[in-house]
Parts: C-alpha cells; structure tokens; sequence
C-alpha cells in the first residue's frame, strides 16, 4: 500500500497535484454542485481539512465555489474547465498507474485481487473512492 500511495503521488506531482486534490476533483467531477459539508462527509474528510485543500484548488483556479440553488448560505462547489481537464489528466494517470502496479498479473487474477482487497476495505471501514489521507496530512510536493 505505502508503494503504491507513493509512487501515484510521484505521478500526481507531475500535474502539481497531491492525492488529495485528485480524489476532490474526481468527486466533484462526478457530483458537481456539492456543498463542503457533502463532500467532507463523501470523503471521510476533516472539515477543517477540506477548506485548505479547497481554498488552494480555487486558487489554481480548478474549483469554483458558487451560489447554492437552494440556500444562499451555502457554497455549491463545481469544476472549472481548467479543473475538467485536471480531472481527465487524474483519471489517465490512474489508469496508468493501475496498469503498472499490476502488469505482473493477468487479467483474471486481477479482478481477483481486486474482489479481495475491497472486501478487507469493507470490513476495515474504509469509504469506497476515499484516501485515507484526507485526515492525515498530506504535504503539497515540493517544487525543484
């Protein structure tokens, strides 16, 4: 697990991106117009947290924080188009990234794999699409 959280890190860092920021704009790709409530609790994150993590992926200029439909008092969080297309880089490098880790493995012995590490997910409590990081402290990568 520590290999593989590392070396993803290793290739978000390409995109200037930490694992947190990429399980947000994943989450916000697919629910957009969540309020920071939502998502912290989508997430299993500290709210605390979350409104760093936010405020640097506005800052960037990837999320938006907009009007909620609903209620003046709440933020809808969206994806800008430069967040869109983040997400896109996110979901290739993943892919690439799940292709490396398990190129040793065929395709059956994969979905095996995969049927038994997400049933010690579930029985450990772990939220599906959720980084434990969320409530450990993720560092942003260094620049050179």
């Amino acid at each position: 697990g520590a290999h593989a959280a590392s070396r993803f890190a290793e290739r978000l860092a390409a995109i200037d991106l930490i694992p947190a920021h990429a399980g947000i704009l994943r989450m916000l790709g697919a629910t957009p117009g969540m309020t920071q409530r939502e998502l912290a609790a989508a997430l299993g994150a500290l709210p605390s947290r979350l409104v760093a993590l936010l405020d640097d992926l506005e800052a960037r200029g990837l999320v938006e924080r907009r009007q909620h439909a609903h209620d003046r008092r709440r933020h809808a969080l969206c994806l800008s188009e430069a967040g869109q297309a983040h997400a896109a880089d996110i979901a290739r490098i993943a892919r690439e990234h799940q292709a490396a880790l398990l190129a040793a493995l065929t395709d059956s012995e994969q979905a095996v794999l995969a049927a038994q590490l997400q049933r010690i997910a579930d029985q450990q409590g772990l939220l599906r699409h959720a980084h434990p990081g969320y409530r450990a402290g993720d560092r942003k990568p260094q620049r050179p």
